[in-house]
């Protein structure tokens, strides 16, 4: 359903006096759609953001709202910002409108609207899309950055497609991508609000929100045409941010990968103790077969099965999902060493094939751990 009103754009905006005016001249050249607003929440700006502002606003297509804030430093942060930017946003979009956030150092790619509101056509609640380093700033940043980033981008795109092909999501097929970035980030009002809105965190607010989207069960949409371009500078504004992450692997490279990662088993086993609890609350509470299915997934998450059965009770199915994660022992997340991920992306590689072979590889997994809670044909014995 098309938004009623159209679109909102928020942006936070520390010191951007110099990449302000590409900013908003991207969202200006927009094709097939454009926002209504775009909200700028100048947070504790220090330079001459707002006079950059003013000079480009009367040739811009769209109204621009400017609110300056001068927060205390313990607040002084993205998430601050980025939480009031689209709360101003939302206000406007009401009451079935959408709002979108970017950042101020980055510039939408011109189909980047029209992308995002196909992906809301298609029934998406949320909509995230891809940030890719600005090419000048690219050839800047050393080789051995690049090519680790494209084994590291490698990775966590197999580890994916092990949750697509367990436990599928019918509101982001594949192809997707795996990405959360504040640079593009849409969402639905009502979903917005229904999800608390951004959590104004010091650091990853993006993917706090996604998290407390999945939670209410907000449908997500990984669009890998929705793309935008960003800054690939190391004096960012956002300390512990991509800058900071890019200058201190620039002196020494992280040993550990980020921690959304893991080994590929534990994915797995992931993905289908997931499948399980959406299979479960597929069935009619208090019969033998949603009995049965419930002493099956706790097994395999080696929880009691009064925890299991509580929480698949439960009115979200990614809130009882997230509070099952946090409890099982099975499902602790481990780090992964980078020295280790040539020897897990061949693992993940097998695994991939193995679903890929098996024509029952989506089905709900719930059944007897004995053998090991990957019991089944995609042991890596077996490969």
């Amino acid at each position: 359903m098309p938004p009623a009103r159209p679109p909102v754009v928020a942006i936070p905006v520390r010191n951007e006096a110099q990449r302000i005016g590409p900013c908003l001249r991207a969202l200006a050249a927009q094709q097939g759609a454009c926002p209504g607003h775009v909200v700028l929440l100048l947070n504790n700006c220090t330079d001459d953001t707002r006079g950059a502002v003013r000079a480009l606003a009367t040739s811009l297509p769209f109204g621009v709202i400017v609110a300056e804030r001068s927060y205390a430093p313990p607040v002084a942060h993205a998430g601050t910002a980025r939480r009031a930017a689209m709360q101003i946003a939302a206000a406007l979009a009401e009451p079935d409108g959408i709002v979108l956030t970017t950042d101020a150092d980055g510039r939408v790619a011109p189909d980047w609207l029209a992308n995002t509101l196909a992906a809301f056509d298609a029934g998406a609640d949320a909509v995230c899309g891809r940030a890719l380093i600005d090419p000048a700033d690219a050839r800047i940043i050393p080789a051995h950055l690049h090519d680790d980033d494209r084994m590291e981008t490698a990775y966590a795109t197999m580890l994916d497609r092990i949750h697509d092909l367990s436990d599928p999501d019918p509101h982001d097929p594949w192809p997707r991508h795996t990405e959360h970035s504040g640079a593009s980030i849409a969402v639905r009002v009502a979903a917005w609000r229904r999800a608390g809105g951004i959590p104004a965190l010091p650091l990853g607010e993006d993917r706090g929100f996604i998290r407390a989207l999945r939670q209410v069960d907000a449908t997500i949409r990984h669009a890998p045409d929705v793309m935008v371009s960003v800054s690939g500078r190391i004096d960012g504004r956002a300390r512990g941010g991509m800058a900071d992450t890019m200058a201190r692997r620039m002196v020494r490279q992280d040993e550990m990968l980020d921690d959304s990662l893991e080994p590929p088993r534990t994915c797995l086993r992931r993905a289908r103790a997931r499948a399980a609890l959406r299979g479960l609350r597929g069935l009619p509470p208090g019969g033998d077969a949603w009995h049965d299915a419930a002493d099956g997934l706790a097994a395999l998450l080696r929880l009691p099965v009064a925890t299991v059965a509580h929480m698949a009770r439960g009115r979200f199915m990614g809130m009882a999902w997230d509070r099952l994660e946090t409890l099982s022992p099975e499902l602790r997340r481990m780090p992964v060493r980078r020295a280790d991920l040539p020897m897990y992306i061949d693992e993940a590689r097998r695994i991939v094939r193995g679903l890929l072979a098996t024509p029952s590889c989506a089905l709900p997994y719930v059944g007897s751990v004995t053998g090991g809670a990957l019991s089944g044909p995609l042991t890596t014995s077996s490969r």
